[in-house]
């Protein structure tokens, strides 16, 4: 399968020469010191340097990193419907996206521990430059989408891409993580681009589009963070955008996001696994008659899984109270989290910018304007 080597992960034979030429990279003794800070270098280096396979990798160092994250970084990772996978079943997860890193990593982490297939992950090139990170991400199973491509590259890239979505799911028996959307939700905002879905049918073997679709088990996901570590880094970002000027990114920005996402404060964190997609395929199949209109439908049905799921904190009570100057979700939080989400406002953003105040407390509080959508959800 030589056609996949831009942009898939490490086959096992090839994990401990990677792991050799990253044993003693400064990052890696940065990341081992923080998961394993009373163990001396040697013994993790050794432990490291008898690894032979991805799935070791994982369970035996990253797995236990994510734990030291969450300990350190959050009050803990709630989880609900998990118990409607099968196990030895490979599922595409297509899930909302708040933080580059972290949201794919739970997800393994949940799913090891109810006993399940993990995830291959796409991640943007564009977060990988670095050859220790790019290193880093295939040793823990990640397939690189390739950013900024002129349009003919892109639909090859886009093929290329949805063939091996298919290989690690039909043929592989291996799970698939993928985001609704390219890059993560910056205003609270969850909703699937119809490019992402395109961009799978591409893959497809059968002649109707949903028989495809319902092969490859699609099962939406909800993920929140009662804190989002990265909001006040997103803000430069959603002020261009409301004025139409183009955002440029700053040489480490994507970095600097990464190592915040992975060390803030994120206090509650809860992931929800919706109901794998089969029902609703038949309807939109038997409605409507053309691929376009039936991808705007599963994008739709998607995003009503994801809303109607997504878990609301008390900070997003608050945001949409002050945001809009009412007390309307004032049973949903105390007065003590009000003031501390008031001071994390304070301190991340000057209070002088009404558009860069306006924009921080939309972003937590639109995830209860599109759940208070459907009935019944507040």
């Amino acid at each position: 399968m030589q056609k996949f080597d831009s942009i898939r992960p490490y086959y096992d034979a090839e994990v401990n020469e990677a792991i050799h030429t990253a044993v003693n990279h400064p990052m890696m003794k940065a990341l081992m010191g923080f998961t394993f800070p009373d163990v001396d270098d040697e013994v993790w280096k050794n432990q490291l340097k008898k690894t032979h396979s991805i799935r070791d990798f994982q369970c035996n160092f990253i797995y236990q990193s994510v734990q030291k994250v969450l300990a350190k970084s959050s009050e803990g990772l709630t989880t609900s419907g998990f118990e409607k996978l099968e196990k030895n079943t490979s599922y595409l997860f297509i899930s909302n996206h708040r933080d580059i890193i972290l949201d794919t990593s739970l997800l393994n982490v949940a799913l090891f521990d109810h006993g399940l297939v993990m995830t291959a992950s796409a991640i943007g090139d564009n977060l990988v430059q670095k050859s220790f990170l790019k290193t880093l991400s295939k040793l823990n199973r990640n397939f690189l989408v390739l950013r900024g491509l002129p349009p003919r590259e892109l639909l090859e890239s886009s093929k290329l891409m949805s063939e091996y979505i298919a290989q690690l799911l039909l043929r592989e028996n291996r799970s698939v993580w993928i985001a609704q959307r390219e890059g993560r939700t910056k205003d609270g905002n969850d909703a699937t681009h119809s490019g992402v879905l395109k961009m799978l049918a591409m893959g497809s073997d059968e002649a109707s589009l949903m028989d495809y679709f319902k092969k490859i088990k699609i099962v939406p996901v909800s993920i929140s963070y009662e804190y989002d570590p990265t909001d006040a880094l997103k803000m430069p970002q959603l002020i261009a955008e409301a004025k139409n000027e183009i955002y440029i990114k700053e040489k480490n920005e994507d970095f600097v996001t990464l190592l915040s996402g992975i060390i803030g404060q994120k206090k509650r964190i809860h992931i929800h696994i919706g109901d794998v997609l089969n029902k609703e395929l038949d309807v939109i199949k038997t409605e409507f008659d053309n691929n376009n209109k039936q991808i705007q439908a599963l994008a739709q049905v998607i995003d009503d899984s994801i809303l109607q799921s997504y878990m609301l904190w008390p900070t997003n009570y608050i945001a949409y109270d002050l945001l809009h100057k009412t007390d309307k979700y004032k049973n949903y939080y105390t007065e003590n989290e009000k003031s501390l989400f008031e001071r994390r406002l304070e301190m991340k953003i000057d209070e002088n910018n009404s558009q860069m105040v306006e924009s921080f407390l939309a972003m937590y509080a639109n995830p209860v304007v599109n759940k208070s959508k459907y009935e019944n959800a507040v």
